[in-house]
Parts: structure tokens; C-alpha cells; sequence
């Protein structure tokens, strides 16, 4: 794990939380140093400060997925307001937790995202299992005008490729495997980020508005529906 955060106090204290949790950490205190050791050593994931000097860690972020690094990326920021926080996804970043945060839930959304990078795709002990249906041939499926590639990561709506980061991949790839089922809020939190954040959390929605504007066209019918109060489905009304 690369740890980048420029507050002493803090890198010293989740560093030392992180290697007794099991990580084998490489701790930075800015972003210059962050993309130095990522490209000298590449990390499993990555775990960047929003605000450092020099080169902060929205740029750190943009830096390395411009080079094509997808690695895991959870930004640690003091921002609440949720733009600032879609500033942070947009960006690449794979997931957030805001200051001042639990090193528990640190450790969860770490579990959560390698989880979904781990090689052999096992979820932590006790996560339920995910909902699938059988694959198309050549590893596709399709539903309401939607096309998914999943080994290639690539989808399309009608001839129009669209542009996908993992998480919107995954989260897509749920919703069309279960078109026409209305996935509830927990599910689809268990199923993508392999933890359940409650009913506070903004994470999903953000997620939504994201594929909704990469989906929707003027004149088509919206695909990804509100159930509210429960959650989201996939129909073409």
C-alpha cells in the first residue's frame, strides 16, 4: 500500500493502524513523493490526502490514470460538500472517506476495493454472494438496448460506446444482470463496494447521476430508475 497524506500526526497514526492490520505500508508526505514511489514500486492501492502541497492528491490521482494506472485509489479528504467529493471521483478515484473518519471504515472501503481487484474476485467472509445470470456468448449481456462486454470491460447503448470507469462498469453490469429487479439500497452496497455505508451516505446516488449521464439521450426513454425509499432498477419504459 502507498499511503500519501502530509499531516504528521496522521500519517504516523494510520501507518502504524494500517501494519497491524496486516498492510505492508510505504508512508509519503506529498504528492510528488506519492508519483515517484508509484511509479518506482507500483502499490496494490493507494491511499491519497486530497489536500497536500505541491501536487495534491485530486492530480496525483489524475496523473496516474491519464498513464493508464488503474490501481485502487481511496482519497482521505476534509471536505464534506458533495462537489468537492464528485471533484475526487471525477478524478479516478475509486472511493472516499472524509476526515475526521473510524480507521474502521478505513479498513472496510480497503477490503471493498480489493476485493474487487483480488485475483480470484472472492468477496470478504460473510458478504452474500453475487446475483448473476448466465452470460451471453463471448462473455456478453444485454438488456433494455444494453450491450456489455465483460471480459474486454467494455458497453454500449444502441451503436454508442460509452465511457466507464470500473466502478460504473460494475455497478452497470449489476443493474442489466438484474434488469427489471429492483436492487435495493444495502444490495447494491454489498455487491460493489462489499460494504453497507447506511442511509447517510451519498456514494451511490453519485454513482447513479454519474451513469445516468453517461447513458441517457435526448429523445431515449431513461434507464436506471429511482424506487424511492428502496433503491434503483434497470427497464426501458
Amino acid at each position: 500500500m502507498l499511503l500519501a497524506e502530509d499531516d504528521r500526526a496522521i500519517r504516523h497514526a494510520l501507518e502504524r493502524a494500517l501494519t497491524l492490520e496486516g498492510y505492508q505500508v510505504t508512508a509519503v508526505a506529498d504528492g510528488v513523493e506519492a508519483l515517484a514511489q508509484a511509479h518506482r514500486t507500483p502499490p496494490d492501492v493507494l491511499v491519497l490526502d486530497v489536500m497536500m502541497p505541491g501536487i495534491d492528491g485530486l492530480q496525483v490521482c489524475r496523473v496516474l490514470r491519464a498513464e493508464g494506472d488503474r490501481t485502487p485509489i481511496l482519497m482521505l479528504t476534509a471536505l464534506v460538500e458533495t462537489q468537492d467529493r464528485i471533484a475526487g471521483l471525477d478524478a479516478g478515484a475509486d472511493d472516499y472517506v472524509v476526515k475526521p473518519f473510524d480507521v474502521e471504515e478505513v479498513f472496510a472501503r480497503l477490503r471493498a476495493l480489493l476485493r474487487r481487484t483480488s485475483p480470484d474476485g472472492m468477496a470478504p467472509v460473510g458478504a452474500a454472494p453475487r446475483v448473476v445470470v448466465p452470460d451471453l456468448p463471448e462473455g456478453r449481456i444485454e438488456a433494455a438496448g444494453l450491450r456489455m462486454d465483460i471480459q474486454a470491460r467494455r458497453a454500449w447503448r444502441g451503436t454508442r460506446e460509452l465511457e466507464l470507469t470500473r466502478t460504473e462498469f460494475e455497478l452497470l453490469e449489476l443493474l442489466v444482470r438484474n434488469a427489471g429487479i429492483v436492487l435495493d439500497h444495502s444490495t447494491i452496497y454489498d455487491r460493489i463496494w462489499g460494504y453497507d455505508f447506511g442511509p447517510g451516505s451519498k456514494n451511490l446516488a453519485v454513482y447513479v447521476g454519474y451513469l445516468r449521464r453517461k447513458l441517457d439521450e435526448p429523445g431515449a426513454p431513461q434507464l436506471i430508475h429511482t424506487v424511492r425509499g428502496v433503491g434503483y432498477v434497470l427497464r426501458e419504459d
